[in-house]
């Protein structure tokens, strides 16, 4: 079994408010929340206006499957995602 965690820094511009944050960064739970080998959640800066950082959680019994995951979400997030990506951690772990 392999787990993978991404963990994606952002900075959202001009955001006034925590709604206007929530807002802009729900399509990411949206479009990966569903996805049956992954789980999606807003790990730090929940009272930042203007910063966010969400983790992702990919599990398969394939590393490769792990790391396509990952890589896919990241691919997605930067082109559909109203914030910029200012740090990006990503580790991979067999059990």
């Amino acid at each position: 079994m392999h787990i993978g965690l991404l963990a994606l820094d952002f900075h959202l511009a001009g955001c006034r408010s925590l709604k206007e944050k929530r807002r802009r960064l729900e399509r990411l739970r949206g479009r990966f929340g569903r996805v049956a080998n992954l789980a999606v959640c807003e790990s730090d800066y929940q009272d930042s206006h203007r910063r966010a950082r969400w983790s992702v959680v990919a599990v398969a019994d394939d590393s490769r499957v792990v790391e396509q995951s990952l890589t896919e979400v990241e691919r997605w997030v930067a082109q559909s995602v109203d914030a910029t990506i200012v740090d990006v951690d990503r580790e991979v772990f067999a059990t």
